[in-house]
């Protein structure tokens, strides 16, 4: 999604933490319709790549992801998520208790805001 829907460049995409990472993937008769990943040890994990199929939006699966990733995330002894939120999707997070840090910054050509979710 990050590459072909919204031009993501592969090489800003991969970053070959891949393998280190723990992946929460939606599916549906067989069928990917989001995922994420969750970097980190100790008490603070990175939520990173949440992508929903755009004919899947609206149904509630990034918000099952995001909340996939806290149980996780509290299951390895975390305190805290943080991830880079893509603006047009700061709604999907607030609902879910995370509060923006920062002022917006551009990554891979797209305009972010930081932002953290207390766990303990």
């Amino acid at each position: 999604m990050f590459c072909g829907e919204q031009g993501v460049l592969r090489s800003e995409e991969f970053d070959g933490r891949d393998a280190e990472a723990t992946h929460l993937v939606a599916v549906e008769d067989g069928v990917v319709l989001g995922t994420c990943r969750l970097l980190g040890a100790g008490d603070t994990v990175r939520l990173g790549r949440l992508a929903v199929a755009r004919g899947a939006r609206g149904r509630g699966i990034g918000a099952a992801l995001l909340a996939a990733g806290e149980a996780e995330a509290r299951a390895a002894g975390a305190e805290r998520i943080v991830l880079n939120a893509q603006t047009q999707a700061l709604g999907l997070y607030a609902a879910a208790g995370y509060e923006a840090h920062g002022e917006p910054f551009m990554e891979a050509g797209i305009e972010h805001v930081r932002m953290e979710r207390r766990l303990a």
